[in-house]
């Protein structure tokens, strides 16, 4: 174990500290817990896209701002389904975190996204046009929606993004998804 100290007050205090935990860990930790603010009543997912280190931008899965909150207007049933039985408001919590970084005017090229679902196809698709690198997730879509196989990642692989399985240790978190 290492000790560090704290100066403070004319004290001086050590402090017994667990190794230092992996940036993918403290990424993955976060999405699970972003994941915690969907108020989409079928699934909670999380989002956080970083690059060098940073953390530039975050999302989860939900309605776009200032429309419905699922959980509020229909708690029962969720939102309204589109023609092929999805949800017809929710944005992924990946497109969340890429929209509001490029709303900010955040380059994603280069950028690693930590995702609590592997991403669907579509954003997939979304994930390769915006250039980011590498793809760390948590739980498989596949197995959530009972298909074959990871369509996203499987797209992903092919055209050379870094697509992973997060295989780390989260602390202090709860698997809502």
């Amino acid at each position: 174990m290492n000790s560090f100290c704290i100066f403070g007050f004319s004290q001086i205090i050590f402090v017994a500290m667990e190794t230092r935990p992996a940036f993918d860990d403290i990424y993955m930790e976060l999405a699970v817990n972003l994941a915690k603010r969907s108020h989409c009543i079928k699934r909670h997912v999380g989002a956080v896209l970083t690059k060098d280190t940073r953390i530039i931008s975050i999302g989860y899965n939900g309605p776009p701002s200032e429309t419905h909150n699922c959980d509020e207007e229909w708690p029962d049933v969720g939102c309204p389904r589109d023609s092929k039985g999805g949800c017809s408001l929710a944005i992924h919590a990946e497109q969340n975190a890429i929209l509001y970084a490029v709303k900010n005017k955040t380059s994603v090229e280069g950028a690693t996204l930590y995702v609590t679902l592997s991403p669907c196809l579509a954003c997939a698709r979304i994930i390769y046009s915006m250039r980011i690198l590498r793809v760390i997730y948590l739980n498989s879509y596949a197995e959530h929606k009972g298909i074959a196989s990871d369509e996203g990642v499987e797209f992903l692989k092919t055209f050379g993004v870094e697509c992973n399985k997060y295989e780390g240790k989260l602390d202090n978190v709860t698997h809502m998804i």
